[in-house]
């Protein structure tokens, strides 16, 4: 029972009372499930701006104060002492690892990055052109076809399996992807190398010649999955859980969540603030830009700046910067262009009392663009490196809704505004 409740006056005068549910942090919230079967009335809130879609131990943020935490931890402090595959153990095991647990972890991971062989050749089957995210989303959903000795969802064994299998095989997906796109073979994982750098390798690697991995460029691309790695019930985390939520296999709930982060608005943001800094060219031309983007005639907009949570400032924004220098340093591109040019523009931004007025400052995206090109990757490649990132965020989010006592099918209400019930007429009296 709660200790507090809300009430809502209806229309004709009756009053309800609701209970008011907190949680370990962060707003209250007032449990209105009851509220059709004892009003007959629902509640009506467009993008889900002030509904709290589930109960969930994994990811906070507070948008107000630019935090966010993984478990519990701050995203600062995992970026900085933790590899990717520490922080996978974390989302799905609600702890760090140990050094012993962190290990069996690692091994199960590395001993699952292959592929079955057919699936590789479903590649195959793609134009050259198609856009990465196009593959992805079919060659993801492909994998219940491949691996469907653990698809009971109700056992937690095949759940624990399939999250394996997924975390693991991301990066070879992905690499295959990229591979395929530009017409070179497919290289096949090693299991001496860790995650981020096995992952590196199938994406630059080819087969006539050895490939190095460059510690510093490694560890960049391990940030860019730590901060990507999940964000609480954006659009596609809640579209996997809305798969989900009807008892949807595993490797089809993962599909959808990459559909979804494919959309501009979602997963390529990235993409749309590099190609903002490609249209505004040199530094030069920085002040035009601003003042264009201050007219609200003139249709431009400043790509990168502010976020739908973060009104402040977006505390990936800063790693992703330093990591952005470290790795411009490493290939000596510290005079790069665009990267010249974001500084600018972020400079300009951070002291005109138009964007400090509404709270525009950089997220994680004006960054990460840059050094994802630093690194070699193509554009058309960012959403699907995002993808693999957020892969053990949507695994996990899943996992707690099926374990979840609660957990129901989605089904949203509405408000209706269409005709209401009439006649079909003969066709020729209409």
């Amino acid at each position: 029972m709660a200790d507090k409740t809300a009430t809502i006056k209806l229309p004709d005068g009756k009053t309800l009372d609701f209970p008011v549910m907190s949680g370990s942090v962060g707003p209250d919230v007032v449990d209105i499930r009851k509220l059709y079967g004892q009003s007959g009335m629902f509640t009506y809130d467009p993008g889900f701006l002030s509904t709290a879609s589930c109960s969930s131990s994994i990811t906070y943020i507070d948008g107000d104060a630019g935090v966010l935490l993984y478990r519990g931890y701050p995203i600062e402090q995992l970026a900085l002492h933790c590899d990717f595959l520490e922080v996978c153990y974390l989302l799905l095991n609600g702890e760090l690892p140990n050094r012993k647990q962190k290990e069996e972890f690692v091994n199960i991971v590395t001993h699952h990055t292959m592929v079955h062989e057919q699936l590789a050749r479903l590649y195959q089957g793609f134009r050259r052109d198609a856009h990465p995210m196009a593959v992805m989303v079919g060659v993801v959903g492909a994998l219940s076809a491949f691996y469907h000795d653990a698809l009971d969802i109700n056992n937690p064994q095949h759940r624990t399996i399939s999250a394996f299998r997924l975390i693991a095989k991301m990066p070879t997906i992905v690499g295959m992807s990229y591979k395929y796109s530009i017409g070179q073979p497919f290289m096949y994982p090693k299991n001496d190398l860790s995650y981020t750098a096995n992952f590196m390798r199938m994406m630059f690697a080819v087969p006539a010649e050895e490939y190095k991995p460059n510690d510093v460029l490694v560890r960049a691309m391990d940030r860019i999955f730590i901060l990507h790695a999940d964000h609480e019930q954006n659009a596609s985390t809640s579209t996997v859980r809305l798969s989900g939520s009807s008892g949807a296999n595993p490797y089809a709930c993962i599909a959808a969540g990459i559909a979804c982060l494919w959309g501009p608005a979602h997963g390529g943001a990235n993409e749309a603030c590099l190609e903002m800094l490609e249209e505004i060219g040199d530094v030069s031309k920085v002040p035009e830009f601003i003042k264009k983007v201050k007219d609200k005639n003139s249709g431009v907009r400043l790509m990168g700046f502010g976020h739908r949570v973060y009104k402040n400032f977006d505390p990936r924004a800063k790693l992703m910067r330093e990591t952005c220098h470290e790795v411009l340093e490493e290939l000596g591109l510290h005079n790069d262009r665009l990267f010249k040019l974001a500084i600018e523009l972020e400079r300009i931004a951070l002291e005109d009392e138009y964007f400090i007025s509404r709270k525009l400052y950089p997220n994680v995206d004006f960054y990460s663009g840059i050094v994802q090109r630093a690194l070699g990757i193509p554009v058309a490649m960012f959403t699907c490196i995002f993808s693999l990132a957020r892969t053990v965020g949507w695994i996990a989010q899943w996992q707690e809704m099926i374990s979840d006592p609660e957990y129901k099918i989605g089904r949203p209400r509405q408000l209706y505004k269409g005709p209401t019930k009439r006649d079909v007429k003969p066709i020729d009296k209409r």
